[in-house]
């Protein structure tokens, strides 16, 4: 839980941005630094969300997994919920979805990458609206199909 005033602020604005504010930001970085070539980019990182966003709302409502605020009523929930269920973290599954096709075709993206994905995952956890392993779940389901969905299409486009 994020106590002081500061780390409150800081999740706040994290789980935010992970409701789909970074997307655009993160796509005008690549074509800043790419142009239109960053389409080579900003295609498998698309592919990616669309994929995962296919999947996950079958897996919040299979698994049914209440949120930590909800078992524990001493946490606060910072902010309003996008959804009903804890497992998996949409919001962190999504983002390193998105971010592993970055990473692997911008290497040099990678601290940022870290540290935007970490921040967010973190963030989850510190709003009381994910458990620890609901984070580790979205990150390893981002990655699952990041890097697959990256290397089948950097595999037809050569």
């Amino acid at each position: 839980m994020a106590q002081p005033p500061l780390l409150r602020t800081l999740a706040i604005a994290l789980s935010k941005l992970g409701n789909g504010w970074i997307y655009p930001l993160l796509g005008a970085a690549v074509l800043a630094k790419w142009g239109l070539s960053g389409l080579r980019i900003i295609a498998p990182a698309a592919l990616s969300a669309i994929l995962l966003h296919s999947i996950y709302p079958f897996m919040k409502r299979w698994c049914g997994r209440r949120r930590p605020f909800q078992t524990a009523p001493e946490l606060p929930s910072l902010l309003a919920t996008l959804d009903a269920h804890s497992f998996p973290s949409g919001h962190t599954m999504t983002i390193f979805g998105v971010l592993t096709p970055i990473v692997m075709l911008w290497p040099a993206a990678t601290v940022s990458a870290a540290a935007m994905a970490l921040g967010i995952a973190w963030s989850r956890v510190a709003t009381a609206h994910h458990y620890p392993s609901d984070v580790l779940a979205g990150a390893l389901l981002g990655i699952g199909i990041g890097y697959p969905t990256t290397a089948w299409i950097v595999h037809l486009w050569g």
